[in-house]
């Protein structure tokens, strides 16, 4: 399967607002990720579609979306409720089109936020799980763990994806979130990986190993909801 062989598609966010999306399925899917970019890079980027075309070689298809602002070519974020409603609009896409298929929904950092944010509000329909890849507890430097406040009020198993090193979620402050949040959260850590999760030539590995190391994890946990 090639990355190129996604599906363009279009959503409707609002009355007067669509965004696209890139959908890679394989031919028999056993779940669908519903997956949102980051805040710097769309649904695009070469790690989103790497975990796609990851995923899809697992047996899980993907619908990847871009956020309004990210559409229109703005570098500033959309409010949380304009965001909400691309996550809304892309689940409920993901619903018709693999009906009957497990939904798991999330994103990477800024997109694992909104997600999250959307499902603590008013559960999505048809989701069974979370999954947040790269979780941003904070800002760069300014280590808090109030960003996780919502995430009490979201009531499906949640997966925690997350680099050591990352620089948005100081493991200190991540870990007691993710134990208060226990049964229904799940942290797998990444040694050595930063928020991209990059790793240093020193630790011994490399990205692509850690990419394979998300992915399976990804799969194993997707199969667990079953």
């Amino acid at each position: 399967m090639d990355i190129a062989s996604a599906e363009s598609i279009g959503l409707r966010v609002s009355e007067n607002q669509s965004v696209s999306g890139l959908v890679l399925a394989p031919a028999k899917p056993r779940a669908c990720f519903v997956f949102a970019h980051g805040a710097g890079a769309g649904m695009a980027h070469s790690f989103m579609a790497s975990f796609a075309l990851g995923l899809a070689e697992r047996s899980v298809a993907t619908v990847r979306y871009q956020f309004p602002y990210m559409e229109s070519g703005s570098k500033r974020p959309d409010t949380p409720a304009v965001a909400h409603a691309a996550v809304r609009a892309a689940v409920a896409d993901a619903g018709r089109r693999f009906r009957g298929l497990p939904l798991i929904a999330g994103g990477k950092s800024f997109g694992a936020r909104m997600t999250s944010q959307a499902q603590a509000t008013d559960p999505l329909p048809g989701v069974i799980g979370l999954a947040f890849v790269g979780f941003p507890l904070h800002p760069a430097g300014k280590p808090s763990a109030q960003r996780a406040e919502h995430l009490a009020g979201v009531k499906i198993p949640m997966l925690f994806l997350q680099g050591t090193r990352d620089e948005l979620a100081e493991l200190q402050l991540l870990a007691p979130v993710v134990e208060e949040l226990r049964p229904l959260s799940t942290l797998v850590l990444f040694d050595d990986a930063d928020h991209s999760f990059h790793v240093r030539v020193r630790s011994g590995r490399t990205d692509a190993q850690v990419m394979v190391g998300m992915l399976d994890a990804f799969v194993e946990w997707t199969i667990s909801l079953n």
